[in-house]
């Protein structure tokens, strides 16, 4: 087994301990191994390993990896960055999530330029749940009002929400920004969107995030080992 693959190990099985000591059932969070900055062999060494869904942040570096990883048929693409306008086309023609919406029009974008023999691209509603000046997403009281606007377009699915969590923040705080989380989805599904995706958590702060509901986490560091930061949102 390569290091790589005892990390990724390593990280299923905290995983599995906070969803026990939460109380929740065995395999109920998600696991999207987060690749950005790392090439393409890595991400076929932890693939060997049973892992299936990755998140990329950068674009074009992405656009290599799905040439590079095109044997890989059941490779799950999840795009946790903010998305231009300029690169919807190809978001929309080869990712199965977008994590980042923001924006009625990135959507609309993407809704009008997935190819009609996909299935609707899934996509979550990303929420700057502290308010930081330098990071993507709604305000937290905008968000179930782009979701519902969101969710009348043609060729994607509102799954849930995501957010980044404020990176300084102790417990305490990580819960006060995760619940409100939760709360926003059950006011999603009141406002009569049926989502049931809460993506948050990350290297740092998973075991709060699960805690608190999260149903995918999104893992890097831990995996894959330290990267330069190349932008502020993602894993």
């Amino acid at each position: 087994m390569s290091v790589l693959q005892q990390n990724y190990a390593e990280v299923k099985r905290r995983i599995a301990e906070a969803e026990q000591k939460a109380g929740r059932q065995a395999g109920e969070v998600g696991l999207i191994a987060v690749s950005k900055t790392f090439p393409s062999d890595d991400i076929r060494e932890v693939y060997a390993a049973g892992q299936r869904d990755f998140g990329e942040n950068y674009i074009q570096e992405w656009y290599e990896k799905t040439e590079t990883l095109a044997d890989l048929p059941d490779i799950v693409w999840h795009v946790i960055g903010d998305v231009q306008s300029n690169k919807t086309k190809f978001v929309a023609e080869r990712a199965h999530w977008v994590h980042t919406i923001g924006r009625l029009k990135t959507a609309r974008r993407l809704s009008e330029q997935r190819p009609p023999e996909m299935p609707p691209l899934q996509v979550c509603i990303e929420v700057n749940i502290a308010g930081e000046e330098a990071k993507h997403g709604v305000a937290p009281d905008e968000a179930v009002a782009l979701a519902v606007e969101v969710a009348k377009l043609p060729n994607v699915v509102v799954r849930g929400l995501m957010c980044v969590a404020k990176a300084d923040s102790d417990d305490e705080a990580l819960r006060v920004q995760f619940q409100t989380m939760q709360k926003l989805l059950a006011d999603l599904n009141a406002a009569g969107v049926r989502a049931d995706v809460l993506s948050m958590g990350m290297s740092g702060d998973m075991p709060v995030a699960v805690a608190c509901g999260a149903t995918h986490v999104r893992i890097g560091s831990a995996i894959f080992g330290r990267r330069e930061q190349k932008g502020k949102d993602g894993q």
